[in-house]
């Protein structure tokens, strides 16, 4: 069976097209962002949660 590749090959060759190399960066970088953001918010909640509301924007600003 010459030239068959598994579905991982494919996939990893098309990833790392020179076309395609912009867009699987601003994949990571979303992904990157995104788990900032929920980082973020997951401290914030924690903070409503002990009931120090007024320190949600204090922590925000520094």
């Amino acid at each position: 069976m010459h030239g068959a590749s598994s579905p991982l090959q494919d996939f990893v060759q098309i990833m790392f097209a020179p076309d395609n190399i912009p867009i699987v960066g601003m994949m990571f970088l979303m992904f990157f962002f995104t788990y900032l953001g929920f980082r973020e918010a997951r401290k914030n909640d924690q903070l409503i949660a002990e009931g120090q509301r007024d320190e949600v924007l204090k922590q925000m600003q520094e």
